[in-house]
């Protein structure tokens, strides 16, 4: 029985990495700035605690999170005890070759480490912060526009990541994670949409109306950024291609992004319509 510190325990991976691991026989320590074990990026006062009696860590660092930050704390949880870091990253980051900056404090610490790269997620078009509210008032703008994504299902990744976390043998390992096929946002729309009895619309928007649009609901002006960035590249086909780190994690084909849809419909979670929509 090893005891784990998940960070981002209440988010799309993390939520679903908890109770696999408990399930698995092992004291898990769920931390965020709501979780039951307080942990806050911008306060450092709460890492050392957060830390304290782990022997591996679910590393989720937020898309802005400094150099120094993840640096930092990697240091603390080295001293801290902690001997194996699974580390939620993003595709492709090494297209150019050498050591991503944003992975360097990970695989440079000495500690048994695994690196998990997921695509875009199934589950995007499911969450409130995400995809959700477009979905249901049935038009999706987007900078993607005929691109192809081959979407990974979050529970795919979290069963990598629990494997990594409880086993030795995937330490070193670089997982690359995607769904078996690529598939356009109208596909993947039409999917939802044939599963939910509803005509579901995507449409191309330039990256900057994007983020002009993504700011003025609310969200941080560099994260929207770079979020029409990722949805850009994907226009220009920067991530059409399929990834086979789940099959060599877990020995399984991944799940498509229909058996995601088969499952996420009947929670009823894209039949409430808008108002005056």
């Amino acid at each position: 029985m090893t005891q784990i510190l998940v960070l981002g325990a209440t988010g799309k991976t993390g939520s679903r990495v908890v109770p696999r691991l408990k399930s698995l026989g092992h004291t898990v320590r769920s931390a965020s700035r709501s979780a039951g074990t307080h942990f806050d990026w911008t306060d450092r006062s709460t890492w050392d605690a957060a830390l304290a009696g782990a022997e591996a860590l679910y590393f989720v660092p937020t898309e802005t999170l400094g150099l120094p930050e993840r640096a930092e704390l990697v240091d603390r949880a080295k001293a801290a005890g902690v001997r194996r870091i699974v580390q939620l990253s993003v595709r492709g980051l090494d297209a150019d070759g050498g050591v991503p900056e944003t992975e360097a404090a990970v695989r440079e610490s000495g500690l048994e480490w695994t690196m998990l790269r997921p695509c875009w997620f199934s589950q995007d078009f499911s969450a409130p912060d995400f995809f959700l509210p477009a979905v249901l008032a049935g038009r999706l703008a987007t900078p993607a526009g005929d691109g192809r994504e081959p979407f990974v299902d979050v529970e795919d990744i979290a069963d990598v990541a629990a494997a990594a976390l409880t086993d030795a043998r995937h330490a070193g390992r670089t997982y690359e994670l995607s769904g078996p096929r690529a598939l356009s946002f109208a596909e993947a729309l039409t999917l939802i949409g044939a599963a939910v009895g509803r005509e579901l619309r995507h449409l191309h928007e330039d990256p900057a109306a994007y983020t002009a649009a993504q700011v003025a609901a609310g969200h941080a002006p560099a994260d929207a950024k770079a979020v029409a960035a990722f949805l850009d590249g994907i226009r220009l086909g920067q991530d059409d291609y399929v990834s086979t780190g789940v099959q060599e994690a877990l020995g399984r084909a991944p799940r498509s992004f229909e058996d995601y849809v088969q499952a996420t419909a009947p929670t009823g979670v894209w039949n409430t319509r808008p108002r005056n929509t």
